[in-house]
């Protein structure tokens, strides 16, 4: 009888732990990508109503262009990067301040907080058309004329956004690429339209889409 129970007892599995989310929670998961489409709506508003080139990079042009093709392996993300004439920036303050934002420098970044307790963390973050990002890179950002159709925005054009991605190379630029490629809008033509080293990148993500 020992025996038995102890064979019993070794081969029993652990109860599994079950986590409950509450509505608040998930209310709350909602609301905040609902903050992030809400800022990028004003911010491109903004812009738009003074009349100042720009272009929506980053996570939210990635998922723009995603979307394109099949809207639920759209990714979220947690700010807004777009792309403006630096000759424009005294004009994007004062049309940004307009709609809530708040100017700030910060770690060599320009940005426009989303109000005075605004943080960097969910900021619209500034980059410069026909300049480096970081003095590191070899390409600078694409001019603003780099544009491809969206409805809601000025979006930049899938080959200079993939370019950016490509630059900057950090594991996040990876896994929006690797999305690019899990829809069918990269495929092994593309590392021809690259230089050397960063078709070399592009290729080992080919090679191995789900990382």
């Amino acid at each position: 009888m020992a025996l038995r129970t102890f064979a019993a007892m070794s081969t029993s599995q652990p109860t599994p732990t079950v986590v409950s989310f509450g509505e608040e929670l998930l209310d709350r998961m909602v609301r905040a990508v609902e903050k992030v489409r809400e800022r990028l709506a004003r911010s491109t508003q903004a812009l738009e109503a003074a009349g100042i080139p720009y272009a929506v990079a980053g996570g939210n042009a990635v998922a723009a262009w995603v979307s394109k093709v099949d809207p639920g392996a759209a990714r979220n993300t947690i700010d807004v990067d777009l792309i403006i004439n630096r000759s424009d920036l005294e004009a994007a303050k004062v049309a940004m301040a307009q709609a809530g934002f708040v100017y700030a420098f910060s770690y060599g970044i320009h940005m426009f907080l989303d109000g005075p307790d605004g943080r960097p963390r969910d900021a619209v973050h500034l980059l410069f058309a026909g300049e480096k990002d970081d003095p590191r890179y070899v390409d600078p950002a694409p001019e603003v004329t780099s544009l491809g159709q969206h409805d809601a925005y000025r979006l930049i054009d899938l080959e200079p956004l993939v370019l950016m991605k490509l630059t900057s190379f950090r594991r996040k630029d990876q896994v929006h690429i690797q999305d690019l490629i899990n829809v069918g809008l990269i495929d092994e033509s593309w590392p021809a339209r690259y230089s050397p080293g960063l078709a070399v990148r592009l290729q080992e993500l080919l090679d191995d889409p789900e990382g």
